[in-house]
């Protein structure tokens, strides 16, 4: 439409050629990716701007799984997919999702009782399993065993600088957590936040405020001090990972938390609400 919103048109075939795109999410890159193999000619992708670099690594792990060719330079600016080539058929077992554990992650190392997480693969390429290793860092006590079980703890967490450019769905649960650190923890580099579902940066600044934390925003992060939050009424924003950080709050603080728009969630985590309350949480869905 004339106004560039839906309803849009697109008519194929996919020819090929050469392209430049500035990647601030790595979607993309990763949606050409995926189409320019199926293109009646060879595809050149520049790229003179690229953020979570690991999520592109795992479209290309799974390309190459599926029997796709693509040749791309040392720092990955520039992306060449020959045309014409086929998907192959495959049986693979989807991994367990580490961004979907982050919550638990960081719950774990709250929250009075401990928490295991069954299912991961620290093996696997998925970038937010650095989660862990930030925790770590921050004091956290964490632990796997031979089975690949994760064992967190509560622990006394310390603020640190942590770099997210890699891990930006991290960064709503991340803040939550920095909040209970003590003194001031810096999570930066990641101003691709702000053109996700919301601006998660601007959106979790206001809402870990209306609690009571001691938080401001940088163009590309958040600082975050040891603070003692409350509870209170809080939006969501109609997005799900604000929403779910906002419900674990309302777990670990005093009083009342009430998180508006919370069906945000079931985007990526239907049973989110349900997992809570049998680690004990009191949760009332409205």
């Amino acid at each position: 439409k004339d106004n560039n919103f839906p309803p849009y048109r697109i008519r194929g075939g996919l020819k090929g050629g050469q392209c430049s795109i500035e990647c601030k999410t790595s979607q993309y890159l990763s949606s050409l990716l995926l189409a320019c193999p199926l293109a009646e000619n060879d595809s050149t992708i520049d790229v003179p701007l690229l953020y979570e670099k690991p999520y592109v690594g795992i479209t290309l792990d799974w390309l190459q799984f599926m029997g796709i060719s693509v040749e791309a330079n040392d720092d990955w600016s520039t992306f060449f997919v020959p045309g014409r080539q086929s998907f192959h058929p495959y049986t693979r077992k989807i991994p367990a999702d580490f961004s979907t554990a982050t919550f638990f992650l960081c719950a774990g190392v709250l929250a009075a009782n401990d928490i295991v997480l069954t299912g991961l693969d620290m093996n696997d390429s998925q970038p937010d399993k650095k989660v862990v290793d930030y925790l770590r860092a921050m004091g956290a006590d964490i632990s796997i065993d031979d089975a690949g079980d994760i064992h967190c703890k509560a622990s006394q967490l310390s603020g640190i600088e942590i770099d997210m450019n890699d891990t930006p769905d991290a960064l709503p649960m991340m803040a939550l957590t920095a909040c209970f650190a003590k003194g001031e923890t810096r999570l930066v580099n990641v101003p691709q936040a702000r053109i996700k579902e919301t601006d998660r940066i601007m959106v979790m600044c206001k809402e870990l405020s209306a609690l009571g934390a001691d938080i401001e925003e940088l163009p590309d992060g958040l600082i975050i001090r040891e603070s003692q939050l409350t509870g209170a009424t809080v939006d969501g924003h109609h997005d799900h990972r604000v929403v779910m950080s906002l419900a674990i709050a309302g777990t670990l603080i005093p009083g009342e938390t009430k998180v508006l728009g919370a069906e945000a969630a079931a985007v990526t985590f239907p049973n989110f609400a349900d997992l809570l309350k049998s680690l004990g949480a009191s949760l009332i869905e409205m």
